[in-house]
Order: C-alpha cells, then sequence, then structure tokens
C-alpha cells in the first residue's frame, strides 16, 4: 500500500503489556479502528513508543504481526526493525516483508557507537539488503547517540541502499531536516518525528509526520495541518500551542506511562511498561488527569473540538 511517498499522520503504535510484563495483541485490532477513525495514516511498530528496542524479536515479530493483521490494508504499516544485532535486524527485515509489512525501518546500532555516515551507509544497507521492501533510516540522536549529518548520509546512502526511500527525522534542527527535503532533487521521503514541533516542519516543507501523541490528540494535529494549509498561521500557533502544553505535561511524568495512561482515559487499556521504563502509579495517574484537565486537554483533543 505504501506509495511514493508518507502523507499525514503516522501514529507511532504503542506495545500492550500484561501486568507481568509479557506482550498481549488483544487490544491492538480495537485500538487500530480507533486511531483509523480519528484520521491517522499509517503505524509505525516497534519503534520508541512501542518499546520495540526492549522487547525480543519473537515479541516484536508477534506485535508486527498484529498491527498488520489489524490494518488490513488501510493504512500503511512500517515496522521498526533496528536492533544491535545486524542479525537480528535482518531477520525482522525478513519477518516484515513475509507478513505484508508495507516498510521497514530501523535505527542504528547504539551500544557501539556509529561514528560516520559511509559506516552508518553501509551498516543499514546490510539491513535492507535482507528483503525487498522500502526502507527508512529513523534517526534519533538523542537515543542513539548517532549524531551524524544527514544530509550527509543520504547522499552517500543514495548510492549503498536500492531499497532506501526515506528518512524519519526525530531531532529539533529544522534547517537539517529542509536540507534533507532537498537531497537528490526531493528524491527522498523525509519524515518528521518532533510532535511539539509539527507546525514549525509544514512550514519547511514536511508532509508526513510519526510520532507518539498522534495516538492520543490527532483531531488536534489535524487542524493543525488544516489551518497551516489554509495560511490561518495565527490559529495553527493556537493550536500547536496546546501540543506544547500536553508534552510539557507529559514529561514531567514518565512520558511512556503517561501515554498509555491518557489512552486508558480514552478507552484503550495497553497495560503498563517494560523496565527499564516505569507506569505510573495510582496517584500519580490522578496527577496527570488533573493537570490534563488544568490545560483543556479533554476538550480540545476531541475529534469533534472547535478549539
Amino acid at each position: 500500500m505504501l506509495e511514493n511517498r508518507l502523507d499525514g499522520l503516522i501514529a507511532a503504535t504503542c506495545t500492550p503489556l500484561k501486568t507481568s510484563g509479557d506482550v498481549i495483541t488483544d487490544p491492538i485490532p480495537p485500538l487500530v479502528d480507533a486511531l483509523i477513525d480519528q484520521g491517522v495514516r499509517g503505524l509505525y511498530v516497534c519503534g520508541s513508543t512501542g518499546e520495540g528496542i526492549s522487547l525480543s524479536t519473537e515479541e516484536r515479530q508477534l506485535v508486527a504481526e498484529a498491527y498488520v493483521k489489524a490494518a488490513a490494508g488501510r493504512v500503511p504499516v512500517l515496522v521498526q526493525v533496528g536492533h544491535n544485532s545486524v542479525s537480528e535486524a535482518r531477520k525482522l527485515v525478513r519477518h516484515a516483508a513475509d507478513i505484508g509489512a508495507d516498510a521497514v525501518s530501523a535505527t542504528c546500532p547504539s551500544y557501539f557507537k556509529v561514528s560516520d555516515p559511509v559506516t552508518l551507509a553501509d551498516c543499514m544497507r546490510e539491513i535492507a539488503s535482507a528483503a525487498e521492501i522500502p526502507f527508512y533510516y529513523y534517526h534519533i540522536p538523542s537515543l542513539t547517540g548517532s549524531t551524524i549529518d544527514m544530509v550527509e548520509f543520504l547522499s552517500i546512502a543514495a548510492e549503498r541502499i536500492p531499497t532506501l526511500v526515506g528518512l524519519k527525522y526525530t531531532d529539533t534542527k529544522l534547517h537539517e531536516f529542509q536540507a534533507c527535503l532537498e537531497v537528490a532533487d526531493g528524491r527522498f521521503d523525509v519524515v518528521w518525528g518532533c510532535d511539539e514541533m509539527l507546525l514549525g516542519a509544514l512550514a519547511t516543507g514536511a508532509r508526513a509526520a510519526i510520532g507518539s501523541t498522534y495516538n492520543i490528540a490527532a483531531p488536534l494535529y489535524r487542524r493543525v495541518i488544516a489551518a497551516a494549509e489554509q495560511g490561518d498561521w495565527k490559529h495553527a500557533r493556537m493550536l500547536q500551542s496546546h501540543s506544547v502544553a500536553m508534552v510539557r505535561v507529559m514529561c514531567r511524568y514518565p512520558f511512556h506511562g503517561a501515554l498509555k495512561a491518557i489512552m486508558q482515559f480514552q478507552g484503550h487499556s495497553l497495560g503498563g511498561c517494560r523496565l527499564p521504563l516505569c507506569g505510573l502509579s495510582a496517584d500519580a495517574t490522578e496527577r496527570l488527569r488533573a493537570d490534563l484537565e488544568a490545560i483543556g486537554f479533554f476538550d480540545w483533543s476531541a475529534a469533534d473540538s472547535m478549539v
């Protein structure tokens, strides 16, 4: 289903877990239905939001299968396959292709750091070559520690990775993001990954964005996009400020735990988080609810909100 470029909001999905920490998949189909109903245009599975790095290869395969099956071709599904073991990453690529995922994406190995763009391109070529499926590199320096210039990487990788179609750019450097959009006359699908800066990315040329908070506030972000497309920048800034306020509240708590708690408020019981991440206590959950009420979250995040 993946066309030349992604478009709109792509939800970086959560992985449902039992209290014991075991993966469960029953909550996935109704969650996917709800996300699609709210206007999400794709699913990004087993990324940072989905705690993919904390899951075993077999668990990641189970989660990927559940999301691909639940999506049923209605929206593209991208599976994040990054791993400190390139061999395991290749296994995940082959599996994603076999189950009918639309694309794969990979972070770089992060224990032994990749320090130059040539080595990064070689590493990603090894991973991507495991199957004929569109490939997006996942640039998230805050977690991988890799600060390699993405313009240099794309310029090198363009000749080395035949299946490379784009980049998930999760950093705050709008100037680098813009330069990536312009590499090879706009050849690559460079997708924005910082939710609270979506408006700036739209002004810079973003067509699609992958993010955590699209799980809980997709209608708000759709209104940001609509206002920007209409040239109503004052209204777009006001809407984006709601996102900034929401993220600031969530960052007072363990972020993943807060995200799952909010999804629980919205009717999706996805459990807690896997160590080293932490869920919220009952007291923290109620404080989070009160903090969100104080900023009007439950009013302006709703699908029918005019705020």
